[in-house]
């Protein structure tokens, strides 16, 4: 097993409006290390979204090699990514993404229903996220019936139900005031720390980057800068 969860190599990527071809990245190359917690910061048409969409299977390179775990995914077909993702990807959005009808455990049992588990099954694993993220007293609420704070936690819960081995987060903490994004932010690092998920963390705050061992900042579509915390 490779130390590194993905490996981008020699990645290009181009998006092509009519007669015109819009060049995002231009042979990037990108190690990422199992159970590191990584922020991306990057002024907006960096390509910051661009990437996490890759990393996540939702959206294809151009050319180049992208590989999770030493094997290539962007070879796989739609149902083959598709299954990918549910084995080893949690989504965790700025605006929660929650289905409004539904309380907060049926909201987080969503990813569950790919798996072959039964009732009883879900109904455990369900239960375990959200008191993991301290909402277990609010499984019968629905999202109107949660503060901005509470919504994203069981968005968390949801994203960590089916045991990912990678988070992807993009501007988790953007709909957030600072108190609330902190605690956010400090489950992120529970996750990160106590769980060794491997979380890729899309942000424009620089104090939520600073909750991540590794900075990486991109620029055009290029890495100009990179911070490894002690």
């Amino acid at each position: 097993m490779t130390d590194f969860i993905y490996e981008l190599k020699q990645v290009h990527k181009k998006f092509v409006k009519g007669q015109e071809s819009v060049e995002i990245f231009d042979g990037l190359d990108l190690g990422i290390k199992r159970g590191d917690f990584v922020s991306i910061m990057g002024p907006s048409g960096s390509g910051k979204t661009t990437l996490l969409n890759m990393l996540g299977g939702v959206d294809r390179p151009s050319s180049g090699a992208l590989l999770f775990d030493g094997n290539p995914i962007n070879d796989l077909n739609e149902g083959q990514l598709a299954k990918w993702r549910a084995d080893h990807i949690g989504f965790i959005f700025q605006f929660y993404n929650l289905m409004p009808m539904l309380t907060a455990e049926k909201n987080v049992e969503l990813p569950l229903l790919l798996k072959k588990l039964s009732p009883k099954k879900r109904k455990e694993n369900v239960a375990t996220a959200l008191e993991l993220v301290g909402l277990g007293e609010r499984a019968k609420h629905r999202p109107n019936e949660l503060s901005g704070g509470q919504q994203q936690r069981v968005a968390i819960a949801r994203a960590i139900v089916s045991d990912p081995d990678v988070l992807l987060c993009d501007e988790p903490t953007g709909d957030l005031d600072r108190s609330t994004a902190t605690d956010i932010l400090e489950n992120l690092q529970l996750l990160n720390k106590e769980f060794n998920k491997t979380i890729i963390m899309v942000t424009h705050d620089p104090v939520a980057a600073a909750y991540a061992n590794t900075s990486l900042h991109l620029d055009k579509g290029v890495f100009v800068e990179k911070d490894v915390a002690a």
